[in-house]
């Protein structure tokens, strides 16, 4: 654990139980192998991440945004782009649960910030919340990291993004 889980403790207890959150995951937390890993390490093992639904996010693209020590590299957020997709799975969060979501994205650090996405899953449109990258701490600085773009291949994969897309990541673009 980390001096966090106190902290996301607090806001799990003091959050409404009957409300969910959508939100659209992208990023590494889609490598269930990881994220279990990374949830035991931090005291959550009594949280499961939805199954979640194939989505995809309209009017963003991918951005190479963030240098991360950790990742050796930067790793990546979204940007605005007209016309542009990002594939990721849609989840439906229970409240108490969001704090746990927000510490694994990198909110409690404020690495990143929340931001509403215009997401279509199975012909819908809805409005979802993703994190990016905070812009007061975002860079082009350095390279992409080639370890975190394995961590978003393996991910893409294990959510049954499309293969094309995959492809995409695994030129880090």
């Amino acid at each position: 654990m980390d001096s966090h889980y106190d902290q996301v403790m607090k806001a799990r207890a003091g959050a409404d139980p009957t409300a969910t959150r959508l939100y659209f995951a992208y990023s590494t937390i889609l490598d269930r192998a990881a994220f279990e890993e990374w949830r035991s390490q931090h005291g959550y093992d009594f949280f499961e991440l939805p199954e979640g639904r194939l989505a995809e996010a309209l009017d963003v693209d991918l951005v190479y945004d963030f240098p991360s020590r950790w990742w050796g590299g930067r790793v990546a957020g979204l940007k605005d782009a007209a016309g542009q997709k990002v594939y990721g799975r849609l989840f439906e969060i229970r409240g108490q649960d969001w704090p746990i979501i927000q510490h694994k994205e990198g909110f409690v650090t404020s690495m990143c910030v929340e931001r509403p996405v215009r997401v279509r899953v199975e012909g819908q449109e809805v409005e979802a919340t993703a994190f990016v990258t905070n812009p007061r701490r975002a860079s082009a600085d350095g390279p992409v990291s080639p370890r975190f773009v394995e961590a978003l291949v393996r991910g893409a994969r294990s959510a049954g993004l499309p293969e094309a897309y995959v492809e995409r990541l695994t030129r880090g673009e």
